[in-house]
């Protein structure tokens, strides 16, 4: 599971270097033909991580109740996200795979609960959970690359 969650970082490396120099209002923008923006994306892998392998599994997210609420699956943006808020999705970004790792480790999945997604994948372990965020976190990366060209 190591490859598959430095995977994920180096998706998330990709992604932060190609909106380097995009500032926060471009980050926000929503386009015409858009629901949402390049900031919502951001905290939604962060938060869709969460869903996918904490509270699937009958566990806590460590995220805070309010983040995990602004960017769960089938939110969109409800306010301007400012340059603080941004810094710490981007600190998220990659604190939240160095803490899926190590409760990985830690074998803190017991109980994951079968699901299957929006896109018809059955997700029966936090294995098959971790390699689905590949998946996931390769179609938002689509959207943001979308988004940029459209602002």
């Amino acid at each position: 599971m190591n490859d598959q969650i430095e995977t994920i970082r180096k998706t998330r490396s990709f992604l932060l270097d190609y909106i380097k120099e995009l500032n926060i209002g471009q980050l926000n923008k929503i386009p015409a033909g858009f629901n949402n923006n390049i900031a919502w994306n951001l905290g939604h892998m962060v938060a869709a991580q969460q869903g996918v392998c904490y509270l699937r599994a009958g566990l806590k997210t460590w995220v805070n109740e309010d983040f995990f609420n602004a960017y769960k699956p089938g939110s969109k943006p409800t306010e301007y996200i400012n340059e603080q808020q941004i810094e710490k999705i981007k600190e998220l970004f990659f604190s939240s795979l160095d803490i899926l790792k190590s409760d990985y480790v830690k074998g803190l999945w017991t109980n994951y609960s079968a699901w299957s997604t929006r896109y018809g994948v059955e997700l029966k372990t936090i294995e098959d959970a971790i390699q689905f965020l590949n998946f996931h976190e390769g179609l938002h990366l689509g959207y943001v690359m979308a988004l940029k060209r459209a602002i």
